[in-house]
């Protein structure tokens, strides 16, 4: 006995066609949510960072190593910020 093969083109008959688009996207791109998820807190972390130094800037204390930390901080959050629109823009399907 051979079992016989689902059509890969025509969804499930128990799933709707968005469901099917949906399981669809995540298997060609799996963990996307995940890894958006990390963008979003890594972001936000250098963010929190580049205020503590900018504020260590503002009020002139330990300027040599308060510029060095805060450039590396908003590099952290341009990085993450970069990442982001970059996995957004794989998701959308290429314009004709």
């Amino acid at each position: 006995m051979t079992n016989p093969t689902p059509n890969p083109r025509k969804p499930p008959s128990n799933l709707t066609p968005q469901q099917y688009a949906r399981l669809k996207s995540e298997l060609a791109t799996p963990y996307r949510g995940l890894r958006q998820f990390i963008y979003v807190v890594c972001g936000a972390s250098g963010f929190i960072g580049a205020l503590i130094f900018l504020g260590q800037l503002a009020a002139g204390r330990d300027v040599n190593n308060a510029l060095p930390n805060f450039a590396l901080q908003v590099g952290v959050v341009a990085l993450m910020v970069w990442f982001f629109r970059l996995d957004k823009k794989s998701r959308r399907p290429p314009s004709p």
